[in-house]
């Protein structure tokens, strides 16, 4: 069932914008009471919207537009030097992916993350429940892809698999662990691990040019912006 015209959405009223200072923000979200399954969710997530724990949301602000959606078309994946480096950097890791579930161990990465990298932001602080109501969704098709060294965790990336790719929810690691750029060999893992289910793209959220934190998605290329409600090759 992927009838987008069965959706009901609801507007947000306004409230501060968490990425940019002084604005206001409008979020549009899918109905909490509809049945969500994965062709429905496929096709609102090839329309920009994202998930956020069971909650499926897109920006909708009334006079600003810096939100876009943005996607990476894996078979033409260019890797650069940087990134080259960062993924021989890592290749002592083991990687595994495991089912979706709140742990001793990952609730203890995910909080010292928020603490220290998050400290200023919506996340903060961070509770069991807060993981849970972000991370976790009964009716997706979600994988947590575990990073260790040894036995010893240093990352967890949370995925969703949909019909023509992954959907990076969210990547936590642990910040003490720099050199390694941990955020970076995540999402390098994810666009090979889509290509080797010979699917065509990996969802990376939204991109805001005036947001620094957002500005490390522009270093994938080449890559695909959700504008005028289509998908256009950028630069």
């Amino acid at each position: 069932m992927s009838d987008l015209a069965q959706l009901k959405f609801f507007a947000t009223p306004q409230h501060a914008c968490s990425y940019l200072e002084d604005r206001k923000a409008t979020t549009l979200f899918v109905d909490p009471a509809a049945r969500i399954d994965n062709a429905m969710y496929s096709a609102l997530s090839s329309l920009g919207f994202r998930r956020s724990g069971r909650h499926i949301y897109r920006p909708h602000c009334e006079s600003c537009s810096a939100c876009i959606p943005i996607r990476l078309p894996v078979a033409r994946f260019e890797l650069r030097r940087s990134q080259r480096r960062v993924w021989q950097r890592n290749t002592d890791l083991e990687v595994t992916l495991v089912p979706p579930e709140l742990t001793e161990e990952n609730y203890a990465l995910y909080a010292r993350y928020i603490e220290q990298r998050h400290a200023d932001g919506d996340m903060h602080p961070p509770s069991p429940e807060q993981f849970r109501s972000f991370l976790l969704c009964d009716w997706s098709e979600t994988r947590f892809v575990e990073f260790r060294q040894e036995d010893r965790l240093l990352a967890v990336a949370v995925i969703d698999q949909i019909q023509d790719g992954l959907s990076a929810i969210y990547t936590f690691f642990d910040p003490a662990e720099r050199e390694r750029s941990l955020g970076v060999y995540a999402i390098l893992w994810q666009i090979e691990h889509a290509a080797e289910l010979g699917l065509p793209y990996l969802y990376l959220g939204y991109w805001i040019k005036q947001c620094q934190k957002m500005s490390y998605k522009s270093s994938y290329r080449p890559r695909e912006m959700f504008i005028g409600e289509r998908w256009i090759e950028v630069p």
